[in-house]
């Protein structure tokens, strides 16, 4: 964003992409404006270089927020259902489970890499467990 400059074309494949709120996306891309960038949305068909693509973009980017903000509460809906129903328990933890093997491992000498490569958890998982003791 920082390079845009006068006469630049900003092309992005979905505004969802570009910006979670109608407010941040329209900043954004009034900012890009301002800089003389025109912003182009392909699945849309939206330029910004007109009338017509501002008021589709406000428009557009308004119904998108509505339908991220129902599918949110559609999907807490249906967790707390779960969740009532005894069916979800979250996500089960990965690295934690492993917490002895890492610990043996740190022990045995070996490194945080070798310990990844063993064990199949993330870097920083590794860190964490090593720091928790």
């Amino acid at each position: 964003m920082e390079f845009l400059r006068e006469g630049d074309h900003f092309i992005c494949c979905r505004p969802d992409r570009l910006a979670r709120s109608t407010v941040e996306l329209l900043k954004l891309v009034e900012g890009m404006t301002a800089r003389g960038v025109v912003v182009k949305l392909l699945s849309m068909d939206i330029d910004t270089s007109s009338a017509t693509g501002k008021l589709m973009l406000t428009l557009l980017g308004g119904v998108a927020a509505f339908e991220r903000d129902l599918m949110l509460e559609r999907q807490l809906h249906g967790i707390a259902a779960a969740k009532a129903a005894g069916k979800y328990k979250g996500r089960q933890p990965t690295a934690r489970a492993k917490s002895k093997e890492v610990l043996a491992l740190v022990a045995d000498g070996k490194s945080v890499a070798d310990i990844v490569r063993s064990t199949g958890i993330s870097r920083a998982s590794a860190y964490r467990i090593i720091a928790t003791g």
